[in-house]
């Protein structure tokens, strides 16, 4: 019997151990990856998101222009534990780029006037489903991942280095291979002070 999405959405954690050992072969997780994106929902039907998917040698020059991004401005006496955090975002099989498209959303400005100071949180809402939805597929295919925000500071360096549209800004990192330790106890608040119910 196939897992609810309940089940799903608590099999997501951010999982920061590991590997490259995953079992299924990129062009399967490419595609599982690309179902997530397409069926994710935007405002206006925008699908404003752009995803880079990087394997391998690409995955290790994102962690490596990430690295010497990092060494520029952490002191060298404090940079052992943010180059083992590298290090272990690089050890796994990929990682997944989260992009917005800003000519779509200045588009959608030009097209609907009245929306127009609406539609950069809307498609910041729309990216944030797209890496919920990434990161929850990885996870029903038994792949960790964990979900990283080293923007700015990578930006021009990665559209440089993969060549990508001026007009896209980078949102976040996804980081994902095989789980090689599981993710820590996670506390939660009660959840009646996040969800009220009024009869």
């Amino acid at each position: 019997m196939a897992p609810s999405f309940t089940e799903l959405l608590k099999k997501r954690r951010s999982i920061y151990n590991l590997g490259n050992r995953t079992t299924l072969p990129e062009n399967e997780i490419s595609a599982l990856i690309k179902d997530a994106v397409k069926y994710t929902p935007s405002a206006f039907n925008s699908q404003s998101a752009r995803i880079v998917i990087l394997f391998d040698a690409q995955n290790q020059k994102l962690w490596q222009i990430t690295r010497e991004a990092l060494a520029a401005v952490v002191p060298a006496d404090k940079f052992a534990p943010t180059a083992q955090k590298i290090a272990s975002f690089a050890a796994g099989s990929g990682s997944v780029l989260f992009f917005d498209d800003t000519l779509t959303v200045q588009e959608l400005q030009e097209k609907f006037p009245l929306y127009r100071d609406n539609f950069p949180a809307w498609a910041e809402q729309a990216n944030g489903m797209a890496q919920l939805a990434v990161w929850t597929a990885l996870a029903e295919a038994g792949i960790g991942a964990s979900l990283q925000h080293y923007n700015p500071l990578i930006d021009k360096a990665v559209k440089k280095e993969w060549q990508l549209p001026e007009g896209w800004k980078l949102i976040a990192q996804m980081p994902f291979g095989s789980i090689e330790a599981p993710a820590g106890e996670k506390s939660f608040l009660p959840i009646e002070e996040r969800v009220l119910i009024k009869n």
